[in-house]
C-alpha cells in the first residue's frame, strides 16, 4: 500500500474571494486575530487541533496570481513526526454567484499506521469557518454628550418609544412607532418602526432584547424589515450614562452581513446620533 495521498475538499465562503486569497499569501499572521481558539500566532505558525497545542514550520513553495493559489511546503514541528513529507494547498475560486476555497492536502506517511490527516483537513476548513465569520460580522460604537436628563433620555427608549413619532421630535427620520406584541417597556415587546434612511422609506421590526435599568440599556433585536434584507442578524443598543457633568448616549450596533459586499452600517449609527440629536433639541426648546 502506498505512503503517498492526497485529500481535497472545498467550502463555499460568503466574503470575498480576493480577501481570502490576500490573507494567506500576504498577512498569515492576522488569522491568529481571527479564531485564537484554533491558531495562537503566526510567525513560525502555531496552531491547534485534536485539542493539543502544536507547531509547524512552513516554506511558501508556490504563489499562483491568476488562479488566486498558495502553496505551502511544511518543513519543521510536529506534522512531521508522522508524514516525511507535507504540503498545503490553498485555492480561491468564482464559480457562478459562489466564492470557493479549495484545500489540498499531499503527503507521505512515515509508515502505514499513520492514519490520513482527516482531522488536518477538519482544521483547515474550521479555519476558514472563522476567516468568514471574522469578516461577516461587526460592531459599531459611537458616543454622543446630550444635555437633557439621562433618565428622561432612557425613559424615552424603554417605555415611550412612540413619543418619538407622536410628538414629531424627530420627523426626518422616524415617522411612526407602534407596539404589536407586548407591553411598552417589557422584555420580549415587539414593536414596529416606520422610519427614513438614506432617503428611502423604511420599516424594522425589533423585540425588546434586554433591559437594565441600573445601566440605563436597552437593546433591541431587529427581526423584520428593511435591514434584514442585508444583515443575517442585527442588534441596537442604547446606553445612557454619567461621566462626571456629562450625560452621554453610547449606541452599539452588532450584526452579521449577508455577504462581503454588504458595507458597515455607518449610516445607520449616523441616523442614531441624528435621531439623538433631534429629541435633545425637543426637550431642550
Amino acid at each position: 500500500m502506498s505512503l503517498e495521498g492526497k485529500l481535497v475538499s472545498e467550502i463555499i465562503i460568503k466574503c470575498d474571494g480576493d480577501v481570502f486569497r490576500e490573507i494567506f499569501r500576504h498577512r498569515p499572521h492576522h488569522i491568529s486575530t481571527m479564531n485564537s481558539d484554533k491558531v495562537q500566532n503566526v510567525d513560525i505558525h502555531e496552531s491547534e487541533w485534536d485539542g493539543k497545542e502544536k507547531v509547524a514550520k512552513e516554506i511558501i513553495e508556490e504563489i499562483d496570481e491568476e488562479k488566486k493559489l498558495v502553496k505551502f511546503k511544511v518543513i519543521g514541528g510536529d506534522i512531521l513526526d508522522y508524514y516525511k513529507s507535507f504540503y498545503l494547498t490553498v485555492h480561491v475560486e468564482t464559480k457562478g454567484e459562489d466564492n470557493l476555497v479549495t484545500w489540498i492536502l499531499e503527503y507521505e506517511k512515515l509508515n502505514q499506521d499513520i492514519l490520513d490527516p482527516h482531522t488536518l483537513m477538519k482544521f483547515c476548513l474550521d479555519v476558514t469557518k472563522d476567516i468568514e465569520t471574522h469578516h461577516l460580522t461587526g460592531k459599531l460604537v459611537s458616543e454622543i454628550n446630550i444635555k437633557t436628563d439621562g433618565d428622561m433620555f432612557h425613559e424615552i427608549f424603554r417605555y415611550r418609544p412612540h413619543h418619538i413619532s407622536s410628538t414629531s421630535m424627530s420627523p426626518s427620520y422616524i415617522q411612526n412607532v407602534n407596539i404589536h406584541e407586548g407591553e411598552w417597556g417589557t422584555v420580549g415587546s415587539v414593536i414596529f418602526w416606520n422610519f427614513t434612511h438614506d432617503g428611502k422609506e423604511k420599516v424594522a421590526k425589533n423585540v425588546i432584547e434586554e433591559i437594565d435599568e441600573e445601566k440605563k440599556l436597552v437593546k433591541f433585536k431587529v427581526t423584520g424589515g428593511d435591514i434584514l434584507e442585508d444583515y443575517n442578524s442585527f442588534y441596537l443598543t442604547v446606553h445612557v450614562e454619567t461621566k462626571g457633568e456629562d450625560t452621554i448616549v453610547a449606541w452599539i450596533l452588532e450584526y452579521e452581513k449577508k455577504n462581503c459586499n454588504v458595507p458597515d452600517p455607518h449610516t445607520l449609527m449616523e441616523f442614531c446620533l441624528n435621531v439623538t440629536k433631534d429629541i435633545e433639541t425637543h426637550h431642550l426648546n
